[in-house]
């Protein structure tokens, strides 16, 4: 009974955030009332969880209470990069680094730009992982593109060639990565076997949008500044790479301390800080316009809620053990495991795939680079395209863009759902050929 009425909040609430438009309240309190909510009837029921063997004769509050602080870890580290990559793009911005980048852009059809940007998304995606990537390359797009119509296209196929992109690198996305660490996957096998299926899970949605549009790209060439006396052509290029060498610094940092993300984009972003501070003190006039405070003032503090609400809920699900629930049924109900993969994609697009993958991770002993493993890689990390709220990339792009759930859905999900199928049949297809010929 608890699960169920933890589902129906959760339900609930998604519905409100997915009106937003309508009614005109922001989804940001509406995911923290949901997510405060959820926790306030976990702690207050308490006594109907049914515990988890390590815990099965440990009070059931002080369970909830230990998962809760648990859960706000993991969320704080989270928030915590997310307001450090944000921090580091919003300064670039406000120096104007962006617009050398605004000034070098030539072409002025939209698929022409759109594939470019999809390119650069899928590449770096293996490198970064698909939130930062999916940050920097939305405040790119608001510096270049003036169309708001535009800049949702655009956006929403970056966040498919987003999570395309990190599907098929063993740092690219989170789920790959616990997958890699788990000892189910290893890094050459991944590569191989899943980059040509998440070539085409992005590949499809472009070609289909290609065939119904080519406009002209409304650009935005520069804006007026503040004061006269804005940054100079050699403070511009400073922001520029130093934010964007900042950015690049975290996955290195990652692979060589083994500490959290977090740590390495805080570094990054005192860094551009200390930055600021030392243009500041060596210009020839006093203006106060362009410092890192100032720049710090155009984080969307809203959207970073949102995130805290929508994590936090998903937290609930998971200890409750709704998401556990889930995963037992479907795999009890499908015994194929390509069927059971492309459904758990489609569920990803629901809730986070974090847990969901943890939970298969401890159900099954299957070999290291098992078809299940792989696939479970790719339709864990394309899978949330099919819904903006499906991954952190989508959330990240609802948040900066103000993309609407609805939208997304009536003009995105259908692309979107053509591209995971596509790329989910020639894993299945390029597996059949591999056990023929060997």
């Amino acid at each position: 009974m608890l699960e169920l009425i933890l589902v129906a909040f959760f339900v609930a609430g998604y519905f409100l955030i997915s009106v937003e438009a309508r009614t005109g309240i922001n989804k940001g309190p509406i995911a923290l009332v949901m997510s405060g909510l959820m926790w306030t009837l976990l702690i207050l029921l308490s006594s109907n969880i049914d515990l988890p063997a390590p815990h099965a004769h440990s009070d059931a509050a002080a369970f909830v209470l230990d998962k809760l602080m648990e859960h706000v870890g993991q969320v704080s580290g989270i928030l915590f990069f997310l307001v450090g990559a944000m921090s580091i793009v919003e300064v670039v911005d406000h120096y104007h680094g962006f617009q050398i980048i605004t000034n070098a852009i030539r072409t002025q059809k939209l698929n022409s730009f759109m594939w470019i940007s999809s390119a650069v998304t899928f590449m770096l995606s293996a490198v970064l992982d698909n939130l930062t990537t999916t940050i920097v390359m939305l405040s790119l797009l608001k510096n270049l593109v003036d169309s708001r119509q535009q800049r949702w296209l655009l956006a929403s196929v970056i966040v498919i060639a987003a999570n395309a992109g990190g599907a098929w690198s063993p740092i690219g996305d989170v789920t790959t990565t616990m997958l890699w660490i788990g000892g189910q996957i290893t890094p050459l096998a991944i590569i191989l076997k899943l980059i040509v299926p998440s070539i085409i899970c992005m590949v499809i949605p472009l070609a289909l949008v290609s065939l119904r549009r080519n406009r002209r790209l409304k650009m935005r060439r520069g804006r007026s500044a503040a004061h006269t006396q804005g940054p100079s052509k050699k403070e511009q290029k400073i922001m520029l790479i130093t934010g964007v060498s900042g950015l690049v610094f975290v996955p290195v940092f990652k692979s060589v301390t083994h500490l959290p993300p977090f740590i390495g984009i805080l570094i990054s972003m005192s860094v551009l800080w200390i930055v600021t501070e030392i243009l500041r003190k060596t210009r020839p006039f006093d203006d106060s316009t362009y410092t890192f405070e100032n720049g710090l003032r155009r984080i969307d503090l809203p959207s970073v809620f949102f995130f805290l609400g929508i994590l936090l809920a998903i937290g609930a699900l998971e200890t409750a053990g709704t998401l556990d629930s889930v995963a037992h049924f479907l795999q009890k109900t499908f015994s194929d495991k390509y069927v059971l993969n492309g459904l758990i994609g489609v569920l990803s697009a629901v809730v986070d795939n974090v847990p969901i993958v943890a939970a298969f991770q401890m159900m099954f002993d299957y070999p290291v680079d098992d078809v299940f493993w792989e696939g479970l890689a790719y339709a864990a990390g394309t899978g949330g395209s099919l819904l903006i709220i499906g991954s952190a990339a989508g959330v990240a792009a609802m948040g900066i863009e103000h993309i609407t759930f609805g939208w997304y859905l009536r003009h995105i999900f259908g692309l979107a759902l053509a591209g995971y199928l596509a790329g989910l049949l020639f894993y299945y297809l390029q597996n059949q050929l591999i056990i023929t010929l060997f």
